[in-house]
C-alpha cells in the first residue's frame, strides 16, 4: 500500500476497488458528474483522490458512500479490494418477495391450448 501523502486517480482507484469492471467504465460515470469527493462534484477522471477522502457515487440502482482507506497498488481479487475502503452506505431494506409466486401445480398435467386461451386475458375470441 502507499503511504499517507500518496494520491492516485479517481478512476483507477474505483477500479481497483473493483466498484467498476472496467477503467473506462469508471472514466464514463466520472465524466459524466455523477461522482463526488467530499461532497464536490467531480467531472474528471484524473481527479486525484488521498486516504480519507468520501466518495459518492451511483453504482447500479444503488447510491454508494465510500471512504478511502487506502491506495490500491493493482486490481486484485475482491477480499483485497474490499479493505481499500470503508462503506459508508446506509443497509437498505430489501422489499420482500417483489415476484408473484409460482402457479400451483393442480396435479392435471399441461394444459390444453383451449385451456390457455381460456388462461389468456388479451384473447379477443371466447370459448365455451
Amino acid at each position: 500500500m502507499n503511504d499517507t501523502g500518496a494520491k492516485l486517480r479517481l478512476d483507477k482507484w474505483l477500479w481497483q476497488a473493483r466498484f467498476f469492471k472496467t477503467r473506462s467504465l469508471s472514466a464514463k460515470v466520472i465524466s459524466a458528474g455523477n461522482v463526488r469527493v467530499n461532497a464536490v462534484r467531480v467531472s474528471k477522471p484524473a481527479f486525484a483522490v488521498s486516504l480519507g477522502d468520501v466518495l459518492t457515487f451511483p453504482q447500479a440502482k444503488d447510491i454508494r458512500v465510500i471512504k478511502v482507506l487506502a491506495l490500491g497498488e493493482r486490481r486484485g481479487p475482491a477480499p483485497e479490494a474490499a479493505q481499500l475502503y470503508e462503506d459508508l452506505s446506509p443497509p437498505e431494506a430489501k422489499p420482500k418477495n417483489t415476484v408473484p409466486p409460482a402457479p400451483k401445480f393442480e396435479g392435471k398435467g399441461r394444459p390444453t391450448k383451449r385451456d390457455r386461451r381460456k388462461l389468456d386475458p388479451n384473447m379477443r375470441r371466447e370459448l365455451d
